[in-house]
This record gives structure tokens, C-alpha cells and sequence, in this order.
């Protein structure tokens, strides 16, 4: 298994939050409310999915439910514990000590009984990326590598900037840079119309649909693929999605 990456500065605008939840309303509300309160985040349904995510992209802070398919939460508490220090909170179900104290036992950094409060989530997640900060105000784990490289391309996803391999920079509207980001992170495997509304925050579009994603994805290939003879960068994967071609590296 690849090594994971290292959480970023706590404190930097648009901290990563991977949910792992398998209720998929409850996953998809509990991302709709954290995005709208400045947060980037992905949702996913199990530990495979978790594994593949942490791979592949900088994680700040885990939300991890207890009752899942498969490997429980308490389990991937343990693995993730044992490879990474990123901030974990776990998700219980009301009344469930017994898990609460098994999963601090395990590495987790906090927990949060099921149901719960909007406000009590956020404050919970915000006060765990402090104390995820060292004395001296510096990360834990270290600096995140903000730059994305891939065929040729760098994606500076601190300043939202993408330059050419001829080192022109090229604009990107707000809708464009996370769906690029979503492939940036989840680079040579298919995703699906509706994975990339997901990932890309919903901004899209304000409503999102299958149409509107083709529509954004064409205005990428024009930029990442001017000409007839460019690389290929984003494939067209019939029947399932579209697919980032290049490898994917972060840099520092």
C-alpha cells in the first residue's frame, strides 16, 4: 500500500475533511454543511474507499463512523493510527460507551455521539485542527505539498493557479479549479458524473447534472488540450465517466 499523505496547516483556508460515512443522505448532509462553512470536503462509504482517498490526496482531518460495511471504524481507527497522525474523530451511537472508549483507546483524538447539533460538529472539528498544531504554531505532521503535477501541468492548489508546461499561466473559473482538483486527486481512476459533482463541491453548476459536467469538462480539454496533437490529459471513459490520464505528484 502507498504511503499516505501528511495532514496540512490546521489552520490553512479550506482544510480537507474526508467523511466516512455509509449513509449516503447522512454523508451527503453532513458535506453540504462543512463546505458551506469554508471546508473542502470528500465523502466516502467505507474503508476501501478511505484507503484509496488517503493515497491519493492530503487528508486534515478524519470523520469517521463507527457502524460500517465491511472493516468497522474501529478498526481502520486502529490501521489509520498506526500509519498516520491525522486528526481523527469518530461517530457513535448514542449510548455506545463502550465504543467511545475503544476508540480513543485506539488513537482516535475525539469522538461525537450520533444524532448531533450543526454547531456542535463544527466546533468539534475546528478545536481538533488547533490542538492538531504543535506548541510552536507549526503543523504536526509538516508542510502539505500544494502542487500538483501531471503531465506537464502544475496545479498550485494553495493560490488556485494553473501554469502550462511552458509556464504560462492559464485562468480557471471557480467551477473549473475544484473539478480539476477532484481529478488532480483521484488522477488514472474513472469517476462518474455524479462523483465529480460531489467532489467538485456541488459548483458545477448552482443545480447539478450529468449535462453540466460534459460542458465542464469539454472547457478543461480546451485549456489542458489545446490543439489536436496535445497529450491526452482527460479521457472519456464511455459508459462510466471520464478519467485524468497522467500520473499525479505533489510537490512541496
Amino acid at each position: 500500500m502507498e504511503p499516505l499523505r501528511e495532514p496540512s496547516d490546521a489552520l490553512a483556508p479550506e482544510a480537507h475533511i474526508l467523511v466516512v460515512e455509509d449513509d449516503g443522505e447522512m454523508r451527503v448532509l453532513i458535506a453540504k454543511f462543512l463546505r458551506q462553512n469554508g471546508f473542502r470536503v470528500t465523502g466516502v462509504r467505507d474503508g476501501r474507499e478511505m484507503w484509496e482517498t488517503l493515497t491519493n490526496a492530503t487528508v486534515d482531518l478524519v470523520l469517521l463512523d463507527v457502524m460500517l460495511p465491511g472493516t468497522s471504524g474501529l478498526d481502520l481507527c486502529r490501521a489509520l493510527r498506526a500509519r498516520s497522525g491525522v486528526p481523527i474523530i469518530m461517530v457513535t451511537a448514542r449510548g455506545e460507551e463502550t465504543d467511545r472508549v475503544v476508540g480513543l483507546e485506539l488513537g482516535a483524538d475525539d469522538y461525537i455521539p450520533k444524532p448531533f447539533g450543526r454547531a456542535e460538529l463544527l466546533a468539534r472539528i475546528r478545536a481538533l485542527l488547533r490542538r492538531s498544531r504543535g506548541a510552536g504554531g507549526e503543523p504536526v505532521a509538516g508542510a502539505r505539498g500544494d502542487h500538483l503535477v501531471f503531465g506537464g501541468w502544475t496545479l498550485d492548489a494553495r493560490r488556485r493557479e494553473l501554469t502550462s508546461p511552458d509556464g504560462v499561466s492559464t485562468d480557471l473559473s471557480g467551477g473549473e479549479y475544484e473539478l480539476l482538483l477532484a481529478f488532480c486527486e483521484h488522477s488514472q481512476r474513472v469517476l462518474s458524473r455524479d462523483q465529480l459533482l460531489d467532489l467538485a463541491r456541488n459548483r458545477v453548476v448552482s443545480h447539478g447534472t450529468e449535462r453540466a459536467v460534459d460542458v465542464m469538462v469539454s472547457r478543461l480539454r480546451r485549456k489542458l488540450e489545446p490543439t489536436d496533437d496535445s497529450p491526452s490529459i482527460i479521457k472519456t471513459v464511455r459508459g462510466a465517466g471520464y478519467m485524468l490520464v497522467p500520473q499525479v505528484r505533489r510537490l512541496a
